[in-house]
């Protein structure tokens, strides 16, 4: 599956997803799962026609949902003519080849989905080489399901198959290549660790946050630069760096690759090196879209993230960004109903946790809502941390309210 520019709804691969919903998470948060997925798999190129959920304690060992609800899928699909099928957790190599032996079709989860986008969006060396890695990391316990057909049919002379030898010989060319490709990054982290020590001493800005919340349109914008942005999910994956001035302050801007829920194992050890600039970074602007209806979990998911990466505690600005995607429904006056989250108008937002629990800020990358606020809070803490590093250069910070609207 492969991502195709410019394919209408009609010409879109259909397919169906997969998920099981367990006693640990809600219905809610299943419903948010799939709809993610729906995304995964509509950036890669398909459409989703058709969601299997099951309630078990947990995925089945052998076909990850029951064997009734396989049937029920099976039908589907057969009737359907649906060609691939979604699950929305890392299937074990064991349950994906039951699953295929059962339902006679293409059988993803989803690592395999998110390393589809990521080959198809890598664009530099570093990235192409990090995708490759995850690849093959994730190919590897899987060689025997690809030489099913090379294993031995029957006993006898003359009738011994060849597949076992030859998955040990793959097995051996695909360690080659992985050693091979560690060494490759090895030898990229180091270039790029130059580059980041030639930078100097210059104040360090990281924009951080969930895929697709609009941290390259917001990069953008500041920066004046043209990054790649689209409504896609990891329309980014290599971090690009701007040097970016406000009221005559300069400072390093960097926008990393978006976080996501239940991001593969083989693609964070991947990407660590991507992620280097939030290490090094001195501020973090926490980029949230606001309008996402699952916008405290994906919260939750970049921090969780961030303190995985680096367990110090960095300066963070929480932005809240798409306030002019915001809904809001006003409560009806005999409406005696606790508020929901669509009720909240954009002042009781500010006045919730998130405007006293954190230093934040509410805007509109796109249409530039608030952006003076931005500026100022940014220009603020920035300076913060370059009086500590530059003492005696007061005079940078003279003229900012002279050059604000620059």
């Amino acid at each position: 599956m492969t991502e195709k520019e410019g394919t209408s709804a009609e010409e879109m691969e259909r397919v169906v997803l997969v998920a099981v919903k367990t006693p640990e998470v809600t219905i809610q948060q299943v419903n948010d799962y799939l709809d993610e997925l729906a995304f995964l798999a509509e950036t890669a190129g398909a459409k989703a026609v058709m969601r299997f959920t099951q309630n078990l304690q947990a995925p089945d060992s052998r076909t990850y949902v029951g064997t009734g609800r396989l049937e029920d899928i099976r039908v589907y699909v057969e009737e359907n003519e649906i060609g691939t099928i979604i699950f929305d957790d890392e299937l074990t190599p064991s349950q994906q080849k039951n699953i295929e032996q059962a339902l006679h079709c293409v059988v993803l989860d989803r690592t395999s989905l998110i390393l589809d986008i990521f080959a198809g969006r890598a664009r530099t060396a570093h990235a192409k080489t990090q995708v490759e890695l995850a690849q093959y990391q994730y190919l590897l316990p899987r060689l025997t399901r690809m030489w099913t057909h090379l294993d031995r049919q029957k006993g006898g002379i003359g009738m011994r198959g060849t597949g076992e030898k030859q998955i040990e010989t793959d097995r051996r060319i695909v360690l080659d290549r992985i050693s091979f490709l560690k060494e490759e990054l090895k030898h990229i982290d180091r270039q790029m660790n130059t580059q980041r020590q030639n930078r100097g001493k210059m104040v360090r800005v990281a924009l951080v946050g969930y895929t697709n919340v609009g941290k390259s349109t917001l990069m953008n914008v500041i920066s004046k630069s043209n990054v790649f942005a689209e409504n896609k999910l990891f329309a980014t994956l290599d971090t690009t760096v701007r040097k970016v001035v406000i009221g005559n302050l300069p400072f390093l801007m960097a926008d990393t690759v978006g976080f996501i829920r239940k991001l593969p194992t083989n693609l964070v050890e991947s990407f660590k090196s991507t992620l280097d600039e939030v290490r090094e970074a001195d501020l973090l602007l926490h980029v949230v879209d606001i309008s996402h209806p699952a916008f405290e979990q994906q919260i939750e998911v970049v921090q969780r993230t961030i303190h995985d990466l680096d367990e110090r505690d960095k300066p963070t600005v929480i932005i809240f960004n798409k306030v002019d995607a915001f809904r809001y429904q006003p409560k009806e006056e005999d409406d005696l109903s606790p508020k929901s989250r669509e009720n909240y108008s954009l002042d009781d937002l500010r006045n919730t946790w998130m405007a006293k629990g954190a230093q934040c800020v509410f805007i509109s990358a796109k249409e530039k809502t608030n952006f003076e606020e931005f500026r100022r809070v940014v220009y603020t803490e920035v300076k913060k941390i370059h009086v500590q590093r530059f003492p005696y250069n007061d005079f940078l910070y003279e003229d900012f309210e002279e050059t604000e609207e620059g």
